[in-house]
């Protein structure tokens, strides 16, 4: 399956934020025409992805499909030069 390019406008990075303010954004992102919409977390972040995920799909988006997602492991190098391992994870939202 080839690997598709997600443009920056349709791709949401979850962080610290509370989840409706990336609910917000992702209902945000299918109104304003997008068909498709990433949602990229890591680490502690994984779960209030899957939680935006879920609350855009039963409250807000009724036919909203998961087309994918992707889990990975990344590597990134911490302030003492250590190397630390992260997992990521990109759910693929279309409409």
């Amino acid at each position: 399956m080839p690997e598709e390019v997600a443009s920056d406008e349709n791709v949401i990075y979850v962080g610290k934020k509370n989840v409706m303010s990336y609910v917000l954004a992702v209902v945000t992102q299918f109104n304003m025409g997008s068909l498709e919409v990433h949602l990229k977390a890591r680490g502690r972040a994984i779960s209030r992805a899957a939680d935006v995920t879920q609350i855009v799909k039963n409250r807000f988006i009724p036919s909203l499909a998961i087309k994918g997602i992707n889990i990975t492991t990344e590597e990134l190098t911490s302030e003492d030069g250590r190397l630390n391992k992260v997992s990521s994870m990109d759910i693929l939202m279309t409409k």
